[in-house]
Formats: structure tokens, C-alpha cells, sequence
């Protein structure tokens, strides 16, 4: 019997042991998480030369149609670019009026103009042109004087970077 009571000692003690060192191991991953966070210092009015497009579109056709062409074309085309400088290249839509908005964020001004390059005339781009009418463009930062010319067919707004949190 007090055989047995020693055993149950023996796995009390595991136990707490397994509990503390368990809590150890989720504490250091914690504090190197918050660590890592930290690592991501805010800027205060420097400019961090990413460009950003803000394009907001309408369209007609069956909104199933569009979120297709979105998650099936163009999302996975951008997603596989090698080293396309895409940051951000995010889609939000309201189907109560038929519109949608495209967030997309580059690196430089040299990553949004090589793929702009790319894209401007490409079946991707012209399948876009099919589905959706641009009701407003924003170009957020500095670009080319020659890319703004290339972009005018689409009644662009072109914003230079002021300051701000980055």
C-alpha cells in the first residue's frame, strides 16, 4: 500500500513537472512574438516610396461571374508573379450596388510600373475591361511623368505622399 502512495507521489510530481515546464515553453514563445512586434517601428513622416492604386469599379454582369474572374484569374495570376513587388492586391465588393473597390499596394514605384507594363493590353486586362467600368483610379505616391501618360485613358487622380505613420 504505501508502495502505491509512492507512485502516486511519483506521478504528482510529473504531472506539476509537465504543467510548469509546459507554461515555461508558451511564455518564451510569447515573449518572442511580442518581441518580433516590437521589431516593427513606426515612421513618423518618411516616405517609404510604396506606391499604392486604389481603383474603384462598377459592373453588370452576375456578381458569381465576377467573384470567379477575382479568385479564380486574376488573385491567382498576381499571387504567382515572380518577384512582382505586390505588397497588397486585395478586392472588396458590395453586391447590393454592383460595386467594387481594388487595393493594390507595391513596393516601389519600379515594381508598379514593370507590372503595370506587363498587364496594360494583356488578356487579364482586357477581361478586367469586360467585366467592370473604372469609376475612379488613385495612384498613391510618386510615379514616372511616362506612366502617368500610359494610365490618362483611365482618368487617373495622382497623389504625392505628405506624411503621416508608416
Amino acid at each position: 500500500m504505501f508502495s502505491n502512495f509512492l507512485n502516486f507521489m511519483d506521478m504528482k510530481r510529473l504531472y506539476f513537472l509537465y504543467f510548469f515546464v509546459s507554461l515555461f515553453i508558451i511564455s518564451c514563445g510569447e515573449s518572442s512574438v511580442k518581441s518580433k512586434s516590437s521589431e516593427m517601428k513606426k515612421s513618423l513622416n518618411q516616405n517609404n516610396k510604396q506606391v499604392s492604386v486604389i481603383v474603384n469599379v462598377s459592373y453588370t454582369e452576375n456578381v458569381e461571374e465576377i467573384k470567379k474572374f477575382i479568385t479564380d484569374e486574376q488573385s491567382p495570376l498576381f499571387f504567382n508573379l515572380e518577384d512582382s513587388g505586390i505588397v497588397r492586391f486585395e478586392w472588396f465588393l458590395d453586391e447590393t450596388t454592383n460595386t467594387a473597390t481594388l487595393v493594390e499596394v507595391f513596393k516601389n514605384s519600379a515594381a508598379y510600373q514593370e507590372l503595370g507594363g506587363k498587364v496594360l493590353g494583356s488578356p487579364i486586362n482586357l477581361r478586367f475591361q469586360e467585366l467592370f467600368k473604372i469609376e475612379s483610379l488613385n495612384v498613391l505616391g510618386e510615379i514616372s511623368e511616362e506612366f502617368k501618360a500610359k494610365l490618362q485613358p483611365m482618368n487617373p487622380v495622382f497623389k504625392s505622399y505628405i506624411g503621416g505613420i508608416n
